[in-house]
């Protein structure tokens, strides 16, 4: 007989605002955070039973718009709003609630991240990051073509890049390359590429996913899990496939589809381990009628529970031999 893990996941939801486009190449996506809001995000997320309390939003600096110094655009600035990223996130971990960070870019991935890791040491808890994108955001200063810092965070979570975001969680590095699950990959730079190889991160790009579908790749992402994991999902919007969320500033074709992104985010439900969350790079500059922003909230309430059917959940040790035999097989 198994007995169901304890739902490790907070039931109390903590939104906060990071309204910047620092690390961003296109403009906008510093608009994210009130089109999440106009799109619902709030009573969405209460129809699922949770306590939402809405953090209003971090004030930062604004963009500067600077070329890059030394392979880093805005460096300054960027690090600026990931202190703050990295002080919001942390409070509402520490008093027992589950922070939604609404971006703004990625490079705010940084912070929320980093204070993920800071809570897990903290905790004597396991961490696993899903990185939902369709790039690998694993450039540096060195490899990146652009300086754009929303195309570095995992990188320097992972302990290469400039020395304050890099110890901005206090011990470095603030994620380990085998942490990471990286899924809808679809744009990444040749330098970039061969970093990844050499660090063996977890990629599953989309080739990958439309070979074996996205329900053995969020078994394979997922495998290992069990109940004193830290879920932390990152939900780059152009993860998803641009004929359905164009509301963003990097747009690649040839991402998941809307039922495809719908599984994906069920598949993550059923473990009931998320901890904490990004929404970013969001840009409604871009959009039309507000469609992405309405489909990123209804990805959300698929993420915290909602289904058309009654599911049943894995358990604990279900979790473990899923891990197990995706182990045998390998």
């Amino acid at each position: 007989m198994t007995t169901e893990p304890r739902n490790t996941s907070p039931r109390t939801v903590s939104l906060i605002g990071a309204p910047t486009d620092v690390g961003a190449a296109e403009r906008g996506a510093s608009m994210g955070p009130e089109a999440m809001r106009v799109a619902g995000i709030q009573p969405a997320l209460e129809q699922r039973g949770l306590q939402v309390a809405d953090r209003g939003n971090l004030a930062g600096p604004a963009n500067p718009r600077q070329p890059p110094v030394a392979g880093y655009r805005n460096l300054e600035a960027v690090l600026e709003w990931n202190r703050l990223t990295h002080a919001a996130v942390y409070e509402e971990l520490t008093a027992g609630r589950l922070p939604v960070l609404l971006g703004g870019d990625h490079s705010l991935g940084i912070g929320s991240i980093s204070a993920v890791a800071r809570h897990c040491r903290e905790t004597g808890r396991k961490l696993r990051v899903l990185w939902l994108d369709a790039h690998a955001d694993f450039n540096t200063g060195e490899l990146s073509p652009s300086g754009n810092v929303h195309g570095m965070p995992l990188a320097c979570l992972c302990g290469f890049g400039p020395k304050a975001l890099v110890e901005l969680g206090g011990d470095v590095p603030s994620l380990h390359p085998q942490w990471i699950r990286q899924i809808g990959v679809r744009s990444v730079d040749e330098g970039e590429k061969r970093f990844l190889h050499e660090l063996a991160v977890d990629v599953f790009d989309m080739r990958y996913i439309d070979e074996i579908g996205m329900r053995q790749t969020m078994e394979q992402a997922l495998a290992g899990l069990d109940r004193d994991t830290h879920l932390h999902v990152s939900f780059d919007v152009d993860f998803l496939d641009p004929d359905i969320a164009p509301g963003v500033g990097t747009l690649v074709p040839g991402g998941p589809t809307y039922r495809e992104a719908q599984l994906c985010m069920e598949m993550i439900a059923d473990t009931r381990l998320v901890g904490s969350l990004d929404v970013v790079e969001l840009n409604p500059a871009l959009d039309v009628r507000n469609e992405t922003a309405l489909l990123a909230v209804s990805l959300l309430e698929s993420l915290f529970g909602k289904s058309t059917l009654v599911r049943r959940q894995l358990t604990a040790p279900a979790l473990d031999l899923v891990g197990k035999k995706l182990a045998t097989i390998a």
